[in-house]
Formats: C-alpha cells, structure tokens, sequence
C-alpha cells in the first residue's frame, strides 16, 4: 500500500538501470540482485531486477515528480530520491542511499564490487549521495567582493598578433 501512495503523489516516471561489474578485471557479473526501495523506509522494496550476462539490468520505470518542476527554480524537489542494494553471490554487497530520479530520464548507477574472499568482513559498503545543493543544509556561500582588484602580473599584452621572422 505505501507505494501506490508514491505513485500517486508522483505522477510522472523516470527510468532506472544498474551496470554491474566485478572490480576486479571489470568483468560483467551475471544474476547480480539489484532492490530498489522507499528512501524513508528501506523495508518498502519498489522493485527488485537481475542482471543479464552483460551485467546490466533492464531499464525500469519509477515514480518521480512532474518534469514541470525542473524546468524553472522552485523550492519544490525535481526528482524522487530512492536507495539502491546491489548483491550477488561470493561478492560484498553495496547499499547506494539517494539515487536521484527525474522525469523523463534514465539514471544509470555503476557498481564495482569486490569479491568477499578480498574483503576482511561480510559487511555491506554503504555509499550516501548527499542531496542537492539547492535543497540540502549547506552553510553559506562565503561573501565575497563584487569588483575583484586585479595586480599588475608584470606580462606584456600586445593590442594584435606579431608573428616572429625567426624560431
């Protein structure tokens, strides 16, 4: 029920694919689990798709806000913010938390992951995508002076082009 009240809220759809590959050589990995789910609550899946051979999922469509909100500055949102798991087996799992999704567009997340005989534990790497400047609690800009003082370098600009006679 909570994601038909996503839907509802976000009329529009943006598109979502995942290209999977081992870190180590960068070959493609195969049957790779790829769970897509709420940013508020990560026990909502939305959708949850597998890798080809090539290790690339299908694309997917997800609910996001109408395309109206990006074309102009607003406080409201352009994009619908999902968290991605990424798992396969004998390789460490990876939680991607705000992938950011406009209407209209493919997003595309790359993962390199790591086989677990490399790694020390069996703990999953987190990766936070930090929001929008525009809408994230960022400190001030530092003011800075609107007419900049400019020194003298001690460089010669000529007004024209002089070609020299000799190299």
């Amino acid at each position: 029920m909570p994601s038909l009240q996503i839907t509802q809220d976000l009329p529009d759809r943006g598109l979502f694919r995942a290209n999977i590959t081992s870190r180590l050589g960068a070959r493609p990995i195969e049957n790779a689990t790829v769970r897509i789910s709420n940013i508020n609550d990560p026990n909502i899946v939305i959708d949850e798709i597998t890798t080809d051979q090539n290790g690339q999922t299908d694309s997917i469509e997800l609910a996001a806000p109408p395309v109206e909100y990006s074309l102009e500055p607003n406080d409201t949102q352009p994009y619908s913010v999902y968290n991605i798991q990424v798992s396969a087996p004998g390789y460490e799992t990876q939680n991607f938390s705000g992938a950011e999704i406009l209407s209209g567009q493919t997003a595309l997340q790359d993962v390199q992951m790591l086989p677990l005989e490399r790694t020390e534990s069996d703990t999953a790497q987190l990766y936070v995508i930090p929001p929008h400047t525009l809408y994230g609690e960022y400190p001030p800009k530092i003011p800075e002076d609107e007419i900049k003082d400019v020194t003298q370098t001690g460089e010669i600009v000529l007004s024209r082009v002089v070609i020299p006679s000799a190299v």
